[in-house]
């Protein structure tokens, strides 16, 4: 497998993570406005007794691309790239050791790690696309600009859109474990 065909998929789980999260969100939202609660409440009967695997595998695959993009494909993390791995590279373990240890407070650590992680990710992403950012990007170190695409696909999807979009769908799903566990 080439990298060219790595990056491509991993482009294609972040659209489809998109897509997710948007139905996810937009049936959440729509039930509790009283609309298709039926849907909603079939939907959280798959998804609830999984929803800390779905999170182990979602923020795996995450650690792994991040991985490969750096050590494989060779593209230099910046410094902002850095802090995000800080709040992405201990989920898998977090989540490994709750589905081991049958815990039901792992939102407690999850959800502010994947926080904080979503609000870098966006900043970074914000640096990419704006050409008069809050902060050029030299004041962020001496690793590879910050504002740097080593490609976009489908218009929008660089490595801190990818980011963004996996630290979104694992808060919303510990938002839903959260709920859950004060039941």
């Amino acid at each position: 497998m080439t990298p060219q065909f790595i990056i491509r998929l991993l482009s294609l789980l972040t659209l489809f993570a998109n897509i997710s999260t948007l139905i996810f969100i937009g049936l959440f939202l729509l039930s509790k406005a009283g609309f298709l609660t039926k849907v909603w409440k079939k939907i959280m009967q798959v998804l609830m007794p999984r929803l800390t695997l779905l999170t182990f595998i979602i923020s795996l695959v995450a650690t792994s691309g991040s991985l490969y993009l750096s050590e494989i494909a060779h593209f230099e993390p910046c410094k902002l790239c850095w802090y995000q791995r800080i709040f992405m590279y201990p989920l898998p373990i977090i989540l490994m050791i709750a589905i081991h240890k049958k815990l039901k407070d792992v939102w407690q650590y999850v959800l502010p790690l994947s926080i904080i992680g979503g609000l870098i990710a966006i900043y970074h992403y914000y640096l990419q696309i704006s050409p008069e950012a809050l902060a050029p990007c030299s004041t962020t170190g001496f690793s590879v600009s910050c504002s740097e695409r080593f490609f976009t696909y489908f218009g929008y999807i660089t490595i801190p859109w990818m980011s963004f979009s996996i630290f979104v769908l694992i808060s919303f799903f510990m938002f839903l474990e959260r709920n859950k566990s004060k039941k």
